[in-house]
C-alpha cells in the first residue's frame, strides 16, 4: 500500500511537468517538426493532419520501445556486471520460452500495427473524388527538366521551363519568377492527373507532406482540398537526369477570385487548349511508330 501511494505521489508532479512542457510546444513541435504547420493557421491540405498524426504516433511508439530497450540493456549491464574476484561467464539464461515468445510476439504486433494504420490512412489519402465532386482538374506533365500544367476544366495551359540561375544574389540563386507555378483555389476539391513525357519523375509539394511518382505511359492521380492560401515549394523527388536539381516549381494557393483572374490571364496570353504528349520522347523508340534501323545493309 505504501509503495502504491508513493507511486501515485510521484506520478502527480511528473504528469504536471509533462502537461506544462507540452503546453509550451509550438504547432510545428506538436506535429513532429514537419513542414506545413503554423501557429493559428489551418493545415495546408485536408490530408496534412492525417500524415502528421501517423508520423507523430509512430515516433511515440518507437521511442517508448526504445526507452524500454535501452533501460533493460543498461539494467542488464549494471546488474550482471562482473564483480571483483569473479571469473568466467555468469550463469547463462537459455530456452526461456516466455521470454522468447515475448520478443517474437511484440515485434510482430508492432509491424502489424504500423501496417494496419498506414493502410487505413493511405486508403483515405488515395481515395479519388467522384467526377461530379471535382471542382478543379489539372493535368501535370513532367518533362526533363520542368513542368507543364493543363487546367482541364478551363481549357487553358501554362508551359514551364527548368530553374534558371540568377546573376544576382548568392551563387546558385534562381530566378523565382520564372519557375513553373501551379495555381489552385483554396477550399476547392482538386484532382491532379500526373503524366510523364520521358523518364520516371516524382511530384512532391513539400508542405503537402505527400508525393507521387510519375511514369511514362501511366496516369496517377492526387485528390485533395487546399485549405490555406500561400506559396508552397515543389520539386521532382526522383533522380531524373543531369538537371534534376533544377526541376522545381511552386504551388500558389489563392482565393477563388484570384484563381479566376489567373485563368483569364492565360487566355489573354493565347494559351488556350491543352498541351499534349506530342513531344513525348518515348514515341521515337522502335515499335512506337518511328522507323527502326536495319541491322544489316542490303547488298549492292
Amino acid at each position: 500500500m505504501r509503495h502504491n501511494r508513493r507511486l501515485r505521489w510521484a506520478a502527480i508532479p511528473i504528469a504536471a511537468s509533462l502537461s506544462l512542457v507540452l503546453a509550451g510546444c509550438t504547432q510545428a513541435q506538436l506535429n513532429g517538426f514537419l513542414p506545413g504547420f503554423e501557429e493559428g493557421e489551418p493545415p495546408v491540405t485536408n490530408h496534412t493532419d492525417l500524415v502528421s498524426g501517423l508520423w507523430v504516433t509512430s515516433w511515440i511508439v518507437l521511442l517508448v520501445v526504445g526507452v524500454i530497450t535501452w533501460g533493460l540493456t543498461i539494467w542488464a549491464v549494471i546488474a550482471y556486471r562482473r564483480r571483483k574476484g569473479q571469473t568466467g561467464l555468469p550463469v547463462q539464461l537459455r530456452y526461456n520460452m516466455p521470454i522468447e515468445v515475448f520478443y517474437t510476439i511484440v515485434p510482430l504486433i508492432l509491424v502489424l500495427g504500423f501496417f494496419a494504420f498506414t493502410a487505413r490512412d493511405q486508403a483515405v489519402i488515395e481515395q479519388r473524388f467522384a467526377e461530379d465532386e471535382i471542382d478543379v482538374k489539372v493535368e501535370v506533365i513532367a518533362k526533363q527538366w520542368a513542368w507543364d500544367f493543363n487546367y482541364v476544366n478551363e481549357d487553358v495551359y501554362s508551359p514551364g521551363i527548368q530553374g534558371q540561375l540568377s546573376d544576382e544574389g548568392p551563387a546558385g540563386s534562381l530566378v523565382q519568377s520564372e519557375l513553373p507555378t501551379l495555381y489552385l483555389p483554396v477550399g476547392q476539391n482538386v484532382e491532379i492527373e500526373l503524366e510523364s513525357r520521358d523518364v520516371i519523375h516524382s511530384f512532391w509539394v513539400v508542405d503537402f507532406l505527400y508525393k507521387k511518382d510519375m511514369f511514362p505511359g501511366k496516369t496517377n492521380y492526387m485528390s485533395f482540398v487546399p485549405e490555406r492560401e500561400g506559396t508552397y515549394e515543389g520539386k521532382c523527388a526522383e533522380l531524373c537526369g543531369e538537371y534534376h536539381s533544377l526541376m522545381l516549381f511552386n504551388v500558389q494557393v489563392v482565393s477563388e477570385a484570384e484563381y479566376e483572374d489567373y485563368i483569364e490571364s492565360l487566355r489573354d496570353l493565347g494559351q488556350e487548349g491543352q498541351l499534349s504528349n506530342e513531344y513525348d520522347r518515348n514515341q521515337n523508340q522502335p515499335g512506337k511508330g518511328a522507323p527502326e534501323l536495319k541491322e544489316e545493309h542490303e547488298a549492292e
